[in-house]
């Protein structure tokens, strides 16, 4: 299996992803030539090798008429392109860029034009409307209404479409990422001094793991937030792998520690497959059975992937139980919610398992009795089959028969 670990430590952008990807393509001028046969003229993609606290990676600049974003603001260009970073020192400039403004429709008739795969225009598509929706929600007004401002949106189009590009390029089969550093302090925006990260970004990491640390500044864009949000499977430690490729994107500020995305490639067993979800825990004292029951069937409704109650004893010795719900931790708030909602609970409990699954197939058999189907599950040297219950239990009610005869039954033909 293909993984990619993506480590986030000082955040992303996606100016950074662009140039770490890169790193991991063999003809990665062949793709920068590509990227830039999809552009009007005076918009270009340049790379280049530079170094950042002894770490040599790879630096992207995207050019508008010969001009980089983050040589005009002294900064990484990523974070001009949004609603809320149209920077007060933009207006400097005015005499060599008019401000004309974009809306998302232009923005996405700017990619439906573009010479690229399908696939790759709905990628793009759907990253930038996450984008948009968080800005949408972020200054009151509707997705439509939002503007971004025209030298910006060719940079930014650029980097989203450039990692879109990127990914479809290396297709790996599953992507981790490390929690994502935000970068603490404040930044300075046309509507006024905002914290980090800032509020489009912050609304976009909503459910992804996030920290700050000593470094002071915007380490995770809004782009990058977004990139990520759409292209990572599972946060936490990176996977055993081996690794094939290592790719260092850099940004273009100095920091105290070298300012770069990595993101790495390898390969794991085909049978060693993990996946991570996130449990949650809680203990009731003052609920009926039914109750409980209620709470399971609504629960595994919503998606989770067990759902069930083990007998504990309480304090002052009161008899009570233990929920217990395994979900994918992109739905542990939902989760969270619905638990108190349906429980009697004040409090629950997280824990992040890694868990070990196999292979796992649906498939039908006709047999004299009727239509069976059938789960199959294989991996770690072992297969499994198993008719469906519901299956076997018309069978068992149409012959007058108990469950247990019915399997005999099928599997004799």
């Amino acid at each position: 299996m293909k993984v990619m670990y993506i480590d986030c430590g000082m955040g992303a952008a996606g100016d950074m992803l662009t140039a770490a990807l890169l790193e991991l393509i063999p003809d990665r001028e062949d793709l920068v030539r590509e990227l830039n046969g999809i552009w009007r003229d005076g918009v270009e993609t340049v790379a280049k090798s530079e170094k950042r606290c002894g770490i040599r990676g790879t630096l992207v600049d995207v050019l508008v008429d010969g001009r980089a974003e983050g040589e005009v603001h002294g900064h990484e260009h990523e974070h001009e392109h949004e609603h809320e970073h149209e920077h007060e020192h933009e207006h400097e400039h005015e005499h060599d860029h008019d401000h004309v403004h974009a809306t998302l429709s232009d923005i996405m008739s700017t990619i439906q034009g573009m010479n690229i795969p399908e696939n790759v225009k709905r990628d793009a598509g759907e990253i930038y409307r996450i984008i948009a929706d968080a800005e949408s929600r972020v200054h009151g007004e509707p997705v439509g209404e939002i503007h971004f401002h025209e030298v910006g949106m060719y940079d930014a189009i650029a980097d989203v479409v450039s990692v879109c590009l990127l990914m479809d390029r290396i297709k790996p089969d599953r992507v981790v990422a490390s929690p994502v550093n935000t970068g603490s302090g404040t930044v300075h925006c046309a509507h006024g001094v905002m914290p980090v990260p800032a509020p489009a970004a912050a609304l976009i990491l909503t459910g992804i793991p996030v920290y700050n640390d000593e470094i002071k500044g915007e380490l995770c864009t809004p782009t990058g937030a977004a990139l990520i949000k759409y292209y990572v499977n599972e946060f936490g430690n990176m996977p055993l792998m081996r690794t094939e490729r290592t790719g260092y994107g850099l940004g273009h500020k100095d920091f105290p520690r070298a300012n770069c995305v990595r993101v790495m490639l390898g390969e794991t067993e085909e049978a060693d497959k993990t996946d991570r979800v996130t449990g949650l825990s809680c203990n009731v004292d003052d609920m009926t059975g039914e109750e409980l029951g209620y709470a399971i069937d609504r629960l595994m409704g919503k998606g989770a992937k067990e759902a069930y109650v083990v007998p504990v004893v309480m304090k002052k010795s009161r008899p009570g139980y233990e929920l217990n719900v395994l979900c994918d931790t992109s739905d542990r708030e939902m989760m969270v919610g619905e638990i108190f909602r349906l429980t009697s609970t004040i409090g629950i409990r997280e824990t992040l398992y890694s868990r070990y699954v196999m292979d796992r197939t649906t498939g039908e058999m006709y047999t004299s009795y009727g239509r069976v189907r059938v789960k199959e599950s294989s991996g770690y040297g072992v297969t499994r089959r198993k008719f469906e219950y519901d299956d076997l239990k018309a069978i068992a009610d149409k012959e007058g028969i108990g469950i247990g005869q019915a399997r005999q039954m099928i599997d004799k033909g």
